[in-house]
């Protein structure tokens, strides 16, 4: 078990010191929220995510509910990595306000990745796992509606707290609201739970009493984080999390409405909407988040003329199809990143015939260890315009190499 722990704790510093790599090449006094869709954040996060995954792996439970909880899971971990990268941004300058070297700079910032994926970690593991759980649990209850009541129970030994005893033997159906707010887990480390019992041996708990109960068990929890039901909401943690704000818990983005989401000008919640449109990952969600890219222009030290991006490239880009379709859309979220580092290998000649193209550029990346080409078009208007992402193929032999 310690081995298993090591080899995930080597795994995500390994991709956290690759996500620092991108972070120090970022220029600019704030940090850029795009670099959350670069391949180097998304493996973090993934690998992240993956690690609280693996806390209920072996908990029998639909699997509809398994991928929503996954997905919270993502959600989760993608703000955590945003906090993480926010903590670091300033650690790219010294005291005099001159750039560190890289070394220096992920030295100092060595700190951050052992707090927030060593400490806090191990309690967020626990957490999930026991959400995890809960939520199972709460799925089986479903399924017998109101034949039963449900109990809550502490783990009934010297270590439970005292605040949690209070609501020990609370006995109510599972359709009543107490439910809502007061299932476990209530708090870091809580190991509570609730039990089936059948009506005839356990009266029910007055409603008023057990919500009075509730609430002066958990008078310590002033924000109200812990006061939610993971299998009601389908999810591990609550929307209203270390990392993130109250007004969180009220947003239209936990509930999936993105397009009623009016996103103010703040970084937390620029990342969430990030976050959550690269859980889906559907194309016209990144053509929507994309948007603010269109009339911008990319460029790569191998190429002297500025590349366009416009409605089209949107267009092309999100709609053709790709073996790695998943990663192509959302490489377009950092395309000024992944643009930069491409290898320019030459043209290719307008074979199609398409009206007013003169030729096309074409760059070499890398995804998921595979060659894959970025196209860019040369138009007779004097336009270099981004194109779209191909794998290749074919269009190898057509190429002219650069002289």
């Amino acid at each position: 078990m310690e081995d298993e722990a090591k080899l995930m704790r080597d795994k995500l510093t390994e991709r956290f010191d690759r996500m620092m790599k991108v972070l120090f090449r970022q220029e600019g006094a704030n940090l850029e929220i795009g670099i959350l869709a670069s391949e180097e954040a998304q493996d973090f996060i993934e690998a992240h995510s993956s690690v609280l995954n693996g806390s209920f792996r072996k908990v029998e439970m639909s699997e509809t509910m398994r991928k929503r909880l996954e997905r919270s899971n993502y959600v989760f971990s993608g703000l955590k990595t945003f906090h993480e990268l926010n903590e670091a941004f300033p650690s790219l300058l010294d005291e005099n306000g001159n750039r560190k070297t890289f070394e220096r700079f992920l030295n100092d910032v060595r700190k951050i990745d052992e707090t927030y994926n060593s400490n806090y970690l191990r309690a967020e593991f626990t957490f999930v796992q026991a959400s995890a759980e809960m939520a199972a649990k709460w799925e089986r209850f479903m399924q017998d509606g109101d034949r039963y009541y449900l109990q809550y129970r502490t783990a009934g030994d010297a270590k439970v707290r005292p605040t949690h005893a209070e609501m020990a033997g609370i006995t109510l159906p599972a359709s009543d609201p107490f439910w809502a707010e007061f299932y476990p887990p209530n708090g870091w480390g809580c190991r509570c739970s609730v039990v089936q019992v059948r009506k005839s041996k356990y009266p029910p708990t007055d409603h008023e009493e057990a919500m009075a109960r509730g609430k002066s068990a958990l008078e310590v929890d002033k924000k109200g984080m812990f006061r939610f039901n993971a299998g009601m909401e389908q999810k591990t943690m609550p929307d209203y999390n270390p990392y993130t704000i109250k007004r969180c818990k009220d947003c239209d983005m936990n509930n999936g409405n993105m397009k009623l989401v009016f996103v103010p000008e703040n970084e937390l919640c620029a990342a969430c909407k990030l976050v959550r449109t690269l859980a889906n990952a559907d194309a016209k969600q990144i053509k929507k988040q994309a948007k603010p890219l269109q009339g911008t222009v990319i460029t790569n030290n191998e190429f002297p003329f500025p590349v366009n991006i416009s409605k089209r490239t949107l267009q092309e880009w999100t709609n053709q199809p790709y073996k790695f379709y998943h990663e192509k859309n959302l490489m377009l979220l950092d395309i000024k990143n992944v643009f930069a580092k491409a290898k320019y290998l030459g043209t290719a000649d307008n074979h199609k015939g398409i009206p007013h193209l003169i030729q096309s550029h074409i760059f070499e990346i890398e995804v998921r260890g595979e060659k894959a080409l970025i196209i860019v078009r040369e138009y007779d208007w004097h336009e270099y315009t981004l194109h779209s992402l191909s794998e290749g193929g074919e269009l190898y032999k057509h190429i002219k190499k650069k002289e």
